[in-house]
């Protein structure tokens, strides 16, 4: 397949391209010679021809020492770059320290820069159109992995271990005692009295057969003989179901007074009570502690996981696009608001500072012990690699050059 040619390909090319003008001109020099006497204009091209030819050679010899010994002859000073490899390792970490990682020259370089309102501008742009497509579905992606990638099992444990170091801190009864308290302040508690009252009636419809077995285990061997138990349950039934009727019904039931009198006492001894209140406290500790919540606990989170990693790959939106929306909010404020950005950037600009304080040294240590770690070829290569087609315009230049100064030479000459 055709493209555009790689770096190193270009070396090459320009590499082959220097090499062949070079081979031209001493072609040139060896033709022109045996033409020099016919027209004094040969003279002309045989001296730029040899000076071409010097020139391109002299500067073969120069860019080829920086990498490897020309030739393979032990010439000194050549293979410039491998035999200084650690030399160069250090000049690159102290030019690094010395103009990038000192404290005042990041502080300087960041004075200008206004990084929050450039993430802010990048995050708002993307909300709509295919950007914002790709950056919904890249959002949901990596949320959704993230979420794979964690172990349930320790996760949920770790968030259970979290929750109940937060409740166990947290006073329960007083918490309980102020909402019971304005929940009967407002008569909120009313409903939940109704949905009670209802309850106890339905319990004991469901439980006719077990009361009046009950009734009948206690009533004495005349009582049964006669039949009188089989009244005595029905009494108690009808009457319980009477009461309860009686309590739905009548807002001013004693009944209901009593039970708001209870409630009231209970929200006060949850209150000031010490005794309720450290009863209230026992009981959360043996709830917590129990083994049965914290497997209720690891069922719940790894259907909250499921949940979350299946909505987070929903095509069109899901927690992809929750994401992306928020960050597009988030980039509008950025964007928009001067005191944002001058806190955001003053922040980045202390963070950059205090990290080139605290870790420049280990930086730049990192940099030179990787260059010393590479082998002398790796850094030829690497080095070759990146500024080779530039030097072979050094030989390319070198051999006209050459050749220009060779005719003024041999002009001056003629003419003088």
């Amino acid at each position: 397949m055709g493209g555009i040619p790689t770096t190193p390909d270009r070396a090459r090319i320009m590499r082959r391209t220097a090499t062949g003008l070079l081979v031209a001109m001493a072609a040139l020099f060896v033709i022109s010679g045996q033409w020099v006497e016919v027209h004094p204009a040969w003279g002309f091209v045989r001296a730029f021809a040899e000076a071409a030819m010097i020139g391109g050679l002299a500067d073969w010899f120069a860019v080829t020492a920086l990498f490897r010994r020309p030739l393979g002859l032990p010439i000194p000073h050549t293979a410039i770059i491998p035999e200084n490899k650690d030399r160069i390792a250090d000049t690159m970490a102290s030019f690094l320290q010395d103009n990038f990682l000192t404290p005042a020259v990041v502080a300087r370089r960041m004075q200008d820069m206004n990084l929050a309102r450039a993430a802010g501008e990048y995050l708002a742009a993307p909300s709509q159109g295919e950007t914002g497509a790709r950056l919904r579905a890249g959002a949901g992606e990596l949320l959704a992995e993230f979420l794979e990638s964690l172990d349930p099992e320790r996760l949920g444990t770790q968030v259970r271990g979290g929750l109940k170091a937060l409740a166990a801190k947290v006073e329960v009864a007083p918490l309980l005692g102020q909402m019971l308290t304005a929940a009967i302040a407002d008569k909120r508690h009313l409903p939940l009295m109704d949905s009670a009252i209802r309850w106890a009636g339905l319990t004991i419809e469901a439980n006719e057969g077990l009361i009046r077995a009950m009734i009948h285990d206690k009533a004495n061997g005349l009582v049964r003989w006669t039949g009188l138990d089989e009244r005595l349950a029905n009494a108690v039934l009808d009457g319980l179901y009477k009461l309860l009727a009686e309590v739905l019904i009548d807002p001013a039931h004693p009944l209901r007074g009593k039970l708001d009198e209870g409630l009231a006492k209970l929200a006060n001894d949850l209150l000031h009570d010490a005794e309720t209140r450290e009863k209230i406290e026992r009981m959360k500790n043996e709830l917590l502690d129990n083994p049965a919540v914290s497997t209720w606990w690891i069922g719940v989170w790894e259907r909250i996981r499921t949940s979350l990693i299946k909505t987070a790959r929903e095509p069109g939106g899901g927690l992809g696009g929750q994401l992306t929306q928020s960050l597009a909010e988030l980039g509008k404020v950025l964007r928009d608001d001067p005191r944002m950005q001058l806190q955001l950037n003053r922040f980045a600009r202390r963070t950059a500072v205090g990290v080139a304080t605290r870790y420049g040294g280990q930086i730049v240590r990192l940099v030179s012990e990787t260059v010393r770690r590479w082998d002398a070829r790796t850094v030829t290569d690497r080095i070759e690699g990146a500024v080779g087609r530039d030097l072979q315009f050094i030989r390319l230049n070198g051999t006209i050059v050459g050749g220009l100064a060779g005719v003024a030479i041999h002009a001056a000459d003629v003419l003088l």
